[in-house]
């Protein structure tokens, strides 16, 4: 399945699909309470999700959609559960799997404990990595970025004007 930028994948609280992100970025927001959204995670080529349904289902977590044009490839939840019941060894997948998802938000904690003055070369880094071609600005907006590092949108674009002197 392909998606364009922009493109919702799923709403926080549907169940039922498991996806696997052959290409592209996506982003996992959160609706607040009081209705707001929270950029809550990102997440990149390889990755099987939503994680904290690949052993039992649950109500997926927050919305999906893509950064970029992105490619994903679906499993209904009951094939994958069917899988994991028939073949045991798959959990050894699931368990890489998890195991990656902390590397990264490891990796993540390290960007919002930097120095306040690091952490948007860092983060611009790291998304080179992913999307070469696109700079940091054109996919996520100064309140994303700041809720992704945690610092305030004010924080964010005092320092991008910093960096762009």
């Amino acid at each position: 399945m392909h998606l364009s930028r922009g493109e919702v994948l799923f709403l926080q609280g549907e169940t039922g699909k498991i996806y696997y992100l052959k290409s592209g970025l996506l982003k996992v927001s959160r609706i607040r309470a009081d209705g707001s959204s929270f950029l809550f995670n990102i997440l990149v080529p390889g990755e099987r999700f939503p994680h904290h349904s690949l052993v039992v289902p649950q109500e997926t977590f927050g919305t999906v959609s893509a950064m970029s044009v992105s490619e994903v490839q679906c499993l209904p939840a009951a094939e994958w559960y069917q899988l994991l019941a028939e073949k045991p060894e798959q959990y050894r997948e699931v368990a890489f799997v998890l195991q990656t998802t902390l590397r990264k938000m490891q990796k993540r904690m390290e960007l919002t404990t930097a120095p306040t003055k690091d952490r948007i070369p860092m983060l611009r880094e790291w998304f080179a990595q992913f999307l070469p071609n696109l700079q940091l600005e054109d996919v996520l907006t100064q309140e994303e970025i700041g809720q992704f590092l945690g610092m305030t949108r004010e924080t964010v674009n005092r320092q991008l004007r910093n960096q762009a002197k």
